[in-house]
């Protein structure tokens, strides 16, 4: 075959194997009636809920780094979950990773084995100094996710202003892009589940918008979504403000 041939069939199958992943047919959730995939059979697969914040942390990982014919994504029914997922994680909680016949569990861990460990753009810097405030970072985001979801009730919403502060504080550390570490990092993908719901359901139910008065905050939403790999993972806004609505408010009704 002529080796220009040779080239055109392999950039239309590149762009061929992109456009599958940028348009990636999702799995429906199982549940209590779904039968199970086979399990420790050399497949990777990654266990989530297409609603769960944590596991959209793990899931954004792997579209960044163009997984998505590696790593297979299970969606699992968290109000009525397959009987057989306690035999992948014992806790049945996601996200869950199952790779090389081992279980990684627990979000933060997942997001940094599947940068480790598969191919694909590095998602967190060489330079020191970014990353201890990488690291920094990550390990505050606990706590920020605490105090946006007591804000959620309402009675506190006032009380998550230092957490979102911190966060538009932390955009000045480094100048040479709209991301927390300048760059798109590991660090961006920690925080943004999280402030996404924060950003649709605040406004919505406490008429708080997080971005007022956080130029930079703001700038950072709009960066975040002209990112494939976390545009696919979005959730539907009527989604979000009617099931929080129903975790958190219903309990004071």
């Amino acid at each position: 075959m002529h080796a220009l041939s040779i080239k055109s069939q392999a950039l239309s199958m590149a762009t061929d194997s992109l456009y599958r992943n940028a348009h990636e047919v999702l799995p429906p959730s199982l549940n209590s009636t779904s039968p199970r995939p086979p399990l420790s059979d050399g497949t990777t697969r990654l266990y989530i809920s297409y609603r769960s914040p944590f596991a959209q942390r793990a899931w954004i990982t792997r579209n960044y780094k163009g997984l998505q014919d590696q790593i297979e994504l299970v969606a699992i029914d968290l109000e009525n979950k397959p009987v057989w997922y306690r035999e992948v994680y014992s806790e049945e909680k996601v996200p869950a990773l199952e790779h090389n016949s081992k279980v990684i569990v627990e979000s933060l861990n997942i997001i940094k084995y599947i940068d480790n460990h598969f191919e694909g753009p590095s998602l967190f810097p060489d330079d020191t100094a970014r990353r201890e405030f990488g690291e920094e970072m990550i390990s505050y985001s606990e706590t920020f996710n605490e105090m946006v979801y007591n804000s959620f009730k309402g009675v506190t919403v006032r009380e998550a202003d230092p957490a979102f502060d911190v966060l538009e504080a932390s955009f000045k550390k480094f100048d040479d892009g709209p991301f927390l570490l300048g760059q798109f990092s590991m660090v961006d993908i920690a925080y943004i589940p999280f402030v996404e719901r924060a950003h649709i359901f605040l406004p919505e139910v406490w008429q708080y918008d997080i971005s007022n008065g956080r130029p930079k905050l703001a700038a950072w939403i709009e960066d975040m979504n002209k990112i494939d790999a976390y545009k696919q993972t979005k959730s539907d806004p009527k989604e979000i403000i009617t099931y929080y609505k129903k975790r958190f408010l219903a309990q004071q009704q």
